[in-house]
């Protein structure tokens, strides 16, 4: 097993001790970053701090030294934002540093999403993304939307203050088989419930796996609202989806 004195970069090994707290997060984060090349872990550290002129300059330096895109989108930018999304739900950081750091990724994907364009790397799956009606919040959702399209996936986002209709007119549109729906707001959360109830009505229920997310959301919760699955943070959102994407190809 991984130690953290196997992290080579210094901020990083900074953050996860100070800033990730539950253990098997703890465990994930040493195994990611003790595995990933040095180069890895300064484009991740750089995305950590927010700043997009080094991001920029490493993720050019990778790329001219031969490393794989998806290596430096997984490893460094991916990687990166993953810590970033645990400090933002544990209120260690706000939505200005989210933001900064969102564009030091934009700066990094703008390399990247090139090269997986021209190489004819096949989208992962679609996915449809909104924040549920009455609800105006989006930082949460927008952060798992970056690291979606990030790990290969085509995301439509629907927005905040999205209806039940709305909800199903996209995946009927684009044909997604899988929907995200975000909440922040307590007095909000019941209209996931009514969504998926939405889609029952309508017989699309079984055509679409229902993902559901947000600082108030919990496990118990999706459960009850009939939900396939629950994301506590946007790598959990992104690792629930591959699966789902998955079993919908099977």
């Amino acid at each position: 097993m991984a130690e953290l004195s196997d992290i080579a970069n210094e901020t990083i090994r900074e953050e996860i001790e100070e800033y990730v707290e539950r253990p098997e997060e703890i465990e994930r984060s040493v195994e990611l970053f003790a595995r990933a090349r040095p180069l890895m872990q300064d484009i991740a550290a750089a995305i950590i701090e927010g700043d997009d002129d080094e991001v920029d300059e490493l993720t050019r330096k990778a790329l001219a030294e031969d490393i794989d895109a998806l290596e430096v989108m997984d490893d460094g930018l991916i990687a990166g934002m993953g810590i970033v999304g645990i400090k933002f739900r544990e209120a260690f950081i706000f939505v200005p540093e989210v933001l900064s750091c969102a564009r030091a990724m934009k700066a990094g994907m703008a390399h990247i999403e090139p090269i997986l364009s021209a190489s004819g790397v096949e989208p992962i799956g679609t996915v449809i993304m909104g924040t549920v009606k009455g609800d105006l919040h989006d930082i949460g959702k927008n952060l798992c939307i970056m690291m979606l399209r990030g790990a290969g996936f085509v995301v439509v986002d629907l927005g905040v203050d999205t209806s039940e209709d709305e909800f199903i007119d996209a995946v009927e549109e684009h044909g997604a088989p899988i929907l995200g729906m975000s909440a922040l707001l307590t007095t909000t959360m019941p209209n996931m419930g009514k969504t998926i109830e939405a889609f029952i009505d309508a017989d699309l229920r079984e055509d679409v796996k229902i993902l559901v997310g947000g600082a108030p959301v919990t496990q118990e919760f999706a459960d009850d609202m009939g939900a396939d699955g629950y994301g506590k943070d946007a790598l959990a959102c992104v690792a629930l989806a591959k699966d789902m994407a998955a079993e919908a190809r099977a």
